[in-house]
């Protein structure tokens, strides 16, 4: 009974399925198992050779191996992974090259390529959408704007022309010091409103004076330490741009609270600059600062390229963030490392006796009779370039670079800090010894030379090197020559950095001053 049954049951099935469907079934199997493996084990990989770089997670990539300190992180990662290499940052590809031959390749053979920015939603909030000189796509709008920065604000014609401005506001530094002296100062935080009233002055006419000087200065320095940490700080808004409108982080919010502080500056001024305009016209009068000059190229108009309202709050945002904490920070680290190597302090000071005296102090004529003192400023950059990994680059169109694939919109970091201390490039390279930059005149800042471009390379050089080399000379030669420096007791003097798109030090230099010239009337 039960074998009928299952000859029954069998029977059923055969007639169910007839001999040809099977077959079919089976060929079709057999079709999608050799599609399958044709796909997965022996297709040519036809997806572009990228850079090697460490393993990563699903959807996360490297994100979440990220070391706060990333110039020195991407340089340990380049000893096991290379010249070049690739981090898988959310939906995002990092490419950091660690070299000088493949930076040449990023920032000469391929200078056009690698000319535009992947904008940072930092970047956007804090410069008005991006329209400022660092964030700008490169092309007519770039050009513009940097040539308005260029040939009127930074230039050398303009910069002879407010000599006097510069030594108005450091003589008035070093009377505040020298009216603290003994007591422990902060370098940096004085050398940033210097350099603060310096280029506001040049803007709009406008410093600190008196009693506000300190209050004033710790207070803008906070906002512009703010703003380039958010800057330099990871953003899932970056990573995952899908999630951007969310602001998960509060990036975006915290930076348009710290750069409404500035922005509402900035609008008093250009209302009192409208107004001051009016009044000119009405006597005849001409521009008598940057803004005036900005307003009235910007009614005269340009068809084709127009300045804006937004494009001139964006150039005083640049002129404001970017020119103060840099050179602030650099002066700082200078001091700092002089300090810390006394033979250096001791060659400086040296020099500046025998070029300025004693009985004299520091004019900005002087500068070009100071060799000893301009290495000291190379060898500061090029122990503490003030942006590190330079602003990340970003090809418009994929490129071949090393031998490897850079993919279009790809975030490319060069680290200059760690090119500028390789030791197959340079001797000894974590001594501090200016004397590196004086028997070789090949060292400078055009960025032509890639083992040494603190200030970058290419179309995107930092358009602000003369005004930075002109306050960093004439601000550490007067403080060098004006006093001798000490540490409070019982505190350690350090070099150490904290990074973010701007470099700092860690901890602030704090110092005792102790005048050195013969004449207490110069430090008036």
């Amino acid at each position: 009974m039960d074998s009928a049954i299952h000859s029954n049951d069998s029977t059923i099935a055969n007639k169910d399925i007839p001999t040809p469907l099977l077959l079919l079934l089976f060929l079709s199997a057999i079709s999608l198992l050799t599609w399958y493996a044709w796909v997965f084990f022996f297709r040519p990989n036809t997806k572009p050779k990228v850079p090697p770089g460490p393993p990563g997670l699903p959807l996360f990539g490297n994100l979440l191996s990220l070391d706060p300190q990333l110039h020195t992180y991407f340089a340990d990662l380049s000893r096991t992974y290379g010249p070049i290499l690739t981090l898988r940052l959310g939906r995002k590809l990092g490419i950091v090259v660690t070299s000088p031959s493949i930076a040449r390749q990023v920032l000469k053979d391929h200078d056009a390529t690698f000319a535009n920015r992947d904008v940072p939603a930092a970047g956007r909030a804090a410069t008005y959408g991006g329209r400022d000189i660092a964030w700008t796509p490169y092309g007519a709008e770039w050009r513009m704007l940097r040539k308005v920065c260029v040939l009127k604000m930074l230039s050398n014609a303009t910069l002879d022309s407010v000599y006097d401005l510069r030594r108005r506001e450091v003589r008035k530094t070093v009377g505040y010091m020298y009216g603290r002296v003994g007591a422990p100062v902060d370098i940096g935080e004085h050398m940033f409103l210097t350099v603060l009233n310096v280029i506001t002055n040049m803007l709009w006419g406008g410093s600190v004076e008196g009693e506000e000087r300190a209050r004033v200065g710790a207070e803008f320095r906070e906002v512009v330490s703010r703003i380039t940490e958010l800057l330099g700080k990871p953003n899932v808004s970056d990573f995952f741009p899908g999630l951007a409108r969310f602001d998960l982080q509060g990036v975006v919010k915290e930076m348009h609270a710290w750069t409404a502080r500035l922005d509402r500056i900035f609008d008093k001024m250009i209302e009192e600059r409208l107004k001051k305009k009016s009044e000119s016209e009405r006597e005849g009068e001409g521009s008598k600062d940057f803004l005036q000059f900005l307003l009235k190229l910007k009614d005269e108009g340009d068809s084709k390229t127009p300045l804006t309202t937004t494009h001139v709050k964006s150039l005083l945002m640049d002129m404001v963030v970017g020119g103060s904490d840099t050179s602030s920070n650099t002066i700082e680290f200078a001091m700092a490392e002089m300090m810390r190597n006394p033979e250096v302090m001791k060659k400086a000071q040296e020099e500046l006796d025998s070029v300025v005296g004693i009985d004299n102090v520091v004019e900005e004529s002087h500068i070009h009779k100071l060799p000893y003192l301009l290495a000291v400023m190379k060898e500061t950059l090029r122990l503490h370039p003030a942006l590190p990994l330079l602003v990340p680059h970003c090809p418009s169109e994929s490129c071949t670079v090393g031998g490897y694939t850079i993919p279009e919109g790809s975030r490319v970091f060069v680290n200059v800090w760690a090119i500028q201390r390789d030791p197959t490039i340079w001797d000894r390279p974590l001594e501090f010894d200016p004397s590196r930059f004086l028997d070789d005149g090949k060292w400078d800042y055009s960025g032509s030379d890639l083992n040494y471009f603190p200030f970058g390379s290419g179309r995107r050089i930092c358009a602000g090197i003369a005004m930075a080399e002109r306050m960093f000379l004439y601000s550490v030669a007067t403080l060098v020559h004006s006093f001798d420096w000490k540490m409070p007791q019982e505190q350690e003097l350090d070099v150490s950095e904290k990074f973010g798109i701007v470099l700092k030090k860690k901890n602030p230099l704090v110092a005792i001053p102790t005048p050195r010239l013969s004449n207490p009337a110069l430090y008036d």
